[in-house]
């Protein structure tokens, strides 16, 4: 299944300047595109992504039929057409031609140059002419060593890439026929060679094999080929005479067949070799390795239309170590190391991707939406084109070599326990379809797709074959077609790819669509991107120094997205978000800050991939400062992480000892998170806080104190408050009674305890009055003192119950008496409470009343407040001026709420007249000002 995005991996284009038609081009090297058209072939330079100029030109002999250039080597090959007669000729030194009038050298292949000679080589081009006994068919360069397959009608010749050594200072690049692989039953359409490994295509059917230079079977070689029977058509009971039977009422249709490993020597093809060269013995191939044979069949249904039938673009892919190149460039095959090798061919409609290095594999199967005429294989992308499309899919190559042992010098971002990296099984995705009308053929070098258009339609329609050449390998023949008259209407373009982070940036802002739904989609599309930057990061050597630093910025980049999808995500492979974490490089901090921690439908729910992680990387990451609370999800689901049983006991881990010591609050935070789970009971968790600290018996630490704290600011609904109540104000009294301070700094203050919790309530106001009359400078001691007086005044304590673990409590302090006056208020013993009030501290006595006397209490400002005053001013004393004062704020009430019968009624018969007088004259107009 195919993935379709409508992403933008072409960039600008521009138009080669070509004079004819093109009817053969490829690319050469970095900045290099070649044109063959008639008998000439034009280079331009391609620099940048707006400039193509003319470099220069060159004649064939003939008109081209084949084009290949090699890296290695530097040179051009082509197969050329002149007088019905097919030569093969190798363009080498061709960046010495200035202008097309040049000298030009021509020498035959393995000719011996002298010196005097060869030194006019060294500003020339040279045309390098290799005869063949066979016509050649096809041909294809070893992309690491340079070596040059060619394909004949019953063979392969290789010729093997060398230099000859003139001087210490020169030396001609040449070649030596050094093998002839002989091939029965099959004539090769198109051949592709790598480092050994050989593919061959006909109409229908691909083989690869590996051609081995191990000594020790060393018999397999053939010097003198001998043809040898078909072991398949044995087997099918098909004789040789079966072709003979062929005739236009009776079709003989062979089954399709996939064959791998050494299964595929059952194809009935017959491969030996003959030793033709000279070269070093550890050079020699000395026995043939079957890796892969497929046959397919033809469309019965469309035998009028047989080419909507025919395979390809074959290709074989490496990706390889390399080594920075040399300044003449010629020895940097030599620094190659194949680390995997893929093989691509394709259908009209469905293209083949395998992998063939340890294993045979297919890796990929890509269905087209139309018929396809051409693809071309890189380690990014495949590119392929129909009439009208040009169509871009992603590949797994850099995938597949990530995951072999070979690869992971080179590519060492794959984690040594969980190999994270994107799977091949993925399905493939189409990242672009794009409108291009006349699409004829296409190459790739670097980062430019080279397309062919040609609007009009051909106006000679090409003669109908039989299709019985589909069904049988004696009939099959490749006869190279000479392409039409130029025409108009043609042009020939360079396409240039994005660079990698600008298209994986893309990806990215892509898959947030995806992102708040929770789809795979969201993983997939950010497993490209991944591949994307990790494809481009395989081949290092090739990339500036700030290409490769933005390249790796992006890979940790494309890590920790990944991190965060298998994080959140239920997937099977949650335990990926460990991996591609550790990979992205963040710390614990950073990735908890990316999580998100919004609740839905009222629960939190935490994925497997996150705990996965936290459960992994907490032991190791002792020594980073913690986060901004977040840790808490992560021993939701591990509790083990903080807790353990050992014999029925409860055990703290060593990381909860250190997080005892550097994060306390976080601490608290996660076992009243394990508590509101259900993980951990209410008596287990007040063991575990004693066994932490150290605390035996009745002792009670103050994290405890803590995290009972945190149990009312939580409001947990299994949790007895009233039981909560009396643990933290017994802890408050005996800590106040004893003078005795906490153990370790208190996480919250009263203050925060009011404002985050409503079962602290704000503390009266003539309490602070009260408190104010003495100096408390013990600030431990009025923290305490505070949070009791808060409890106390919160809605939901229950004060009869403390009442009598009050005592220890002395009332001879302010702080004793502030508690004993609070409960004895809210037991509305509002009298008794007057009398210790004016007794010790009758400052605090008006705001007292202010506070508590209203509604049906009202009365006591006259039949309890004023007969108090007024008799112990009589008596006199050193708070005789306090009495008086609070006198005087006492008649002010009560004139306001009595009639002047009433006043008078409640004022003493024995006071003095003056002083109450204003207070009389105040009632007595009250009811005139109303």
């Amino acid at each position: 299944m195919v993935q379709l995005y409508n992403l933008h991996p072409f960039g600008s284009q521009q138009v080669v300047p070509c004079k004819l038609q093109p009817e053969r081009f490829c690319g050469g090297g970095r900045d290099t595109l070649f044109v063959a058209a008639g008998c000439k072939v034009e280079a331009f330079t391609v620099v940048g992504q707006e400039l193509c100029q003319p470099r220069c030109v060159f004649s064939t002999l003939g008109r081209v039929l084949r084009l290949a250039y090699s890296e290695a080597g530097d040179y051009l090959v082509a197969i050329e057409e002149k007088n019905k007669a097919t030569f093969l000729r190798a363009y080498v030194n061709w960046r010495s031609k200035r202008t097309e009038n040049s000298r030009v050298c021509i020498r035959m292949v393995g000719h011996d140059m002298e010196a005097p000679f060869s030194e006019t080589f060294r500003e020339q081009m040279s045309i390098v002419e290799m005869p063949l006994s066979e016509a050649p068919l096809c041909i294809s360069c070893c992309p690491v060593k340079g070596d040059l397959l060619v394909g004949c009608t019953n063979n392969l010749v290789l010729f093997s890439l060398k230099y000859q050594i003139i001087n210490e200072e020169f030396s001609i690049l040449d070649f030596e026929r050094s093998l002839i692989i002989h091939i029965d039953n099959i004539t090769p359409a198109e051949i592709s060679f790598c480092v050994g490994y050989v593919a061959v295509m006909s109409e229908l059917e691909v083989l690869i094999v590996k051609l081995e230079s191990d000594p020790k079977n060393r018999e397999s070689v053939n010097h003198h080929p001998r043809k040898t029977t078909n072991p398949m058509k044995q087997a099918e009971g098909i004789s040789n005479e079966t072709s003979q039977l062929e005739s236009d009422d009776f079709v003989i249709c062979q089954k399709p067949m996939e064959l791998l490993g050494e299964k595929s020597k059952q194809s009935g093809i017959s491969v030996t070799l003959e030793s033709t060269g000279l070269a070093d013995e550890k050079m020699k191939y000395f026995h043939v390795r079957h890796l892969l044979y497929r046959r397919f069949a033809p469309d019965i249904s469309s035998c009028l239309l047989s080419d909507d039938v025919r395979l390809h673009s074959l290709q074989l892919l490496p990706i390889y170590q390399t080594g920075s190149l040399t300044s003449d460039r010629k020895n940097s095959s030599q620094e190659k190391v194949l680390l995997s090798l893929f093989c691509f061919f394709s259908l009209p409609h469905v293209g083949y991707l395998y992998m063939i290095v340890k294993s045979v594999e297919l890796m990929s199967v890509y269905q087209y939406p139309e018929k396809s005429q051409q693809a071309v294989l890189t380690p990014q992308f495949l590119h392929v084109i129909t009439s009208n499309n040009l169509q871009c899919y992603t590949v797994r190559c850099s995938a597949a070599a990530a995951r072999e042992e070979a690869a992971r010098e080179e590519d060492p971002y794959v984690d040594t326990t969980l190999k994270a990296c994107p799977p091949i099984s993925m399905d493939v995705c189409a990242l672009r379809i794009q409108l291009f009308i006349g699409l004829k053929a296409i190459c790739h070098f670097k980062n430019h797709v080279v397309l062919l258009t040609k609007a009009d339609p051909e106006t000679v329609p090409e003669r109908r074959e039989s299709p019985k050449r589909f069904l049988s390998r004696k009939g099959t023949s490749v006869n190279p077609k000479t392409p039409p008259v130029a025409e108009a209407g043609w042009n020939l373009y360079i396409v240039n790819t994005v660079s990698p982070v600008q298209l994986y940036k893309e990806m990215v802002d892509y898959s947030n669509a995806y992102k708040t739904a929770k789809t795979r989609s969201c993983i997939h599309l950010l497993s490209e991107a991944h591949l994307l930057v990790r494809a481009a990061l395989m081949d290092a050597s090739q990339l500036e120094p700030g290409e490769k630093a933005e390249l790796l910025e992006a890979f940790k980049e494309s890590c920790g997205h990944l991190g965060d999808c298998y994080s959140r995500l239920e997937t099977q492979h949650s335990h990926l978000a460990l991996p591609y974490y550790k990979m992205s490089g963040l710390s614990m901090a950073e990735v908890l800050d990316r999580v998100d921690w919004a609740v839905e439908d009222g629960s939190q729910k935490y994925e497997r991939g996150l705990i996965f992680y936290i459960n992994h990387s907490l032991y190791e990451n002792l020594d980073e400062e913690l986060s901004e609370m977040k840790l808490v999800c992560g021993f939701i689901l591990e509790p083990r992480l903080l807790i353990q049983q050992r014999k029925g006991q409860i055990v703290p881990t060593e990381f909860a000892v250190h997080l005892k010591e550097t994060q306390p609050g976080l601490l608290v935070a996660s076992v009243l998170a394990l508590q509101k789970n259900n993980k951990i009971g209410i008596e287990e968790a007040d063991s575990f806080f004693k066994v932490l600290c150290g605390k035996d018996g009745d002792t009670i630490p103050q994290l405890l104190v803590d995290f009972w704290e945190a149990q009312l600011v939580a409001c947990l609904p299994d949790v007895v408050l009233q039981e909560l109540f009396f643990k933290l104000t017994s802890q408050y009294i005996w800590r106040l009674s004893k003078r005795q301070p906490p153990d370790t700094t208190p996480l919250r203050t009263s203050e925060d305890l009011i404002n985050t919790c409503s079962h602290y309530g704000l503390i009266n106001p003539w309490v602070n009055v009260l408190i104010s009359s003495e100096s408390l400078v013990d600030k431990n001691y009025m923290e305490d003192l505070s949070k009791l007086q808060s409890l106390i005044c919160g809605p939901s304590f229950d004060i009869a119950s403390i009442v009598p673990f009050l005592e220890p409590l002395s009332e001879d302090t302010v702080a004793g008496l502030s508690v004993h006056v609070l409960c004895h208020t809210r037991l509305k013993e509002y009298e008794q409470c007057i009398d210790r009030l004016l007794e010790r501290c009758p400052e605090a006595v008006i705001p007292y009343a202010n506070h508590e006397l209203k509604e049906e209490n009202r009365t006591l400002w006259w039949k309890k407040l004023l007969p108090e005053l007024c008799q112990r001013i009589k008596c006199g004393g050193e708070k005789y001026q306090l009495y008086v004062s609070s006198l005087k704020e006492t008649l002010s009430v009560v004139a306001v709420e009595l009639e002047l019968r009433d006043f008078l009624n409640v004022l003493p018969e024995d006071g003095t007249a003056a002083f109450f007088l204003p207070y009389l004259l105040y009632c007595s107009r009250k009811k005139s000002l109303t």
